[in-house]
């Protein structure tokens, strides 16, 4: 079973997250610029076996796609395009930078590490990754109850 990637894709950098193999615990992984992105995800899978790339949808509080959604729309067409065996799933990110936020606080994070945008970026992909693994095994369990 391969690892799950989450990107939490920004305009500058990207924050990247991964599942261990066996798909249990959410780490950050690296914070990325944007146009570097690609070339980082390839160079990854050469050495990792990844068999979903979670990119976070963003919403709005009505549920519509966000201003900067139209950003990530190309990405997520070129990546499905760039790695044709990889399953590519988005999710819904809202609310992951001011959650990386409180857990920098809850953490006790010195205002300047907080004000560390790579480090939230990072914080906010292994929270949608984090986020995903929840949602799909509470979903695996009602199945499970549905027979």
């Amino acid at each position: 079973m391969g690892r799950i990637m989450a990107i939490d894709y920004g305009r500058k950098r990207c924050g990247i997250a991964v599942t261990d193999p066996l798909r249990i615990i959410a780490n950050g992984l690296a914070n990325v610029p944007t146009h570097e992105l690609m070339a980082f995800i390839q160079n990854y899978i050469k050495t990792e076996q990844v068999d979903v790339i979670v990119v976070g949808e963003p919403k709005d509080m009505k549920n519509n796609a966000s201003e900067s959604a139209k950003y990530i729309e190309p990405f997520v067409k070129q990546l499905a395009k760039t790695l044709p065996d990889i399953e590519i799933k988005r999710y819904d990110e809202r609310f992951t930078s001011v959650m990386a936020h409180q857990a920098m606080l809850d953490a006790g994070l010195s205002r300047k590490q907080r004000q560390n945008k790579e480090l939230v970026d990072t914080i906010s992909a292994t929270l949608i990754l984090q986020s995903f693994m929840e949602f799909n095994q509470n979903q695996s369990r009602k199945t499970l109850t549905d027979i």
